[in-house]
């Protein structure tokens, strides 16, 4: 009998990754996908993608979607005060399990896993210590598409903001820049694949630095 799992999902390319490995795995029933949305901008948190957009992937996922809203430049205490009230909701129909799409990052599994702890759940990492270049070649080989949404200047050229993930643009990262960008160097929103049903369709808008980071809007169509 598969078990009840939330995801947490981010709309970028380590969430696909991994709501894909664990769909395929077949041993899990997700039953919703949890996303944190900036409540002033109505855009998920860090990536800075429309709330519309991300709507329409868990449409075209088949998922329903809980969005947790947080403030800007939320401090730790109220983004853990509202995650707790929204996985409450969860834990209370029965769910258990929460999956992540972290890759090798040892501090945020251990924040991830104490913070479940305290309330009653446990975590899920369906493609923990995965190498991210074999990572990042799966993502080719399985036909996601996505496009880099939000770029850090102190790691990557602001000019890789608005790329769409192809071999190119894997083969034009720095060494040194993780290729699935598990250091923050940079955010993607993937908008086809094999978990969706038909491709979320946009067009790239302007780029804009904000808070230090250079972000591509994606204009829904």
């Amino acid at each position: 009998m598969p078990e009840d799992v939330l995801f947490c999902w981010s709309g970028g390319k380590d969430s696909a990754m991994a709501l894909h490995a664990l769909q395929s795995a077949g041993e899990s029933r997700v039953t919703a996908l949890l996303t944190t949305v900036t409540e002033e901008y109505d855009r998920i948190s860090m990536h800075g993608v429309r709330r519309v957009l991300l709507e329409r992937q868990a449409a075209s996922i088949g998922l329903p979607l809980h969005a947790v809203l947080i403030p800007p430049q939320c401090i730790n205490a109220t983004y853990e005060a509202r995650m707790r009230e929204a996985l409450n909701q969860h834990l209370a129909r029965g769910v258990q399990r929460v999956a992540f799409g972290d890759i090798f990052l040892e501090d945020l599994r251990v924040y991830r896993e104490r913070n479940l702890a305290q309330i009653g759940m446990e975590a899920q990492f369906p493609i923990w210590k995965r190498d991210t270049r074999e990572l990042a070649r799966d993502f080719l080989r399985l036909r996601f598409q996505a496009i880099v949404v939000c770029v850090d200047p102190r790691a990557l050229d602001p000019s890789f903001a608005g790329r769409v993930l192809d071999e190119s643009f894997f083969a034009d990262l720095p060494a040194g820049v993780d290729p699935c960008g598990e250091n923050g160097e940079f955010h993607t929103f993937v908008f086809d694949g094999p978990i969706f049903q038909t491709p979320v369709r946009f067009a790239a808008g302007e780029k804009v630095l904000r808070d230090g980071f250079w972000f591509c809007d994606l204009l829904p169509e």
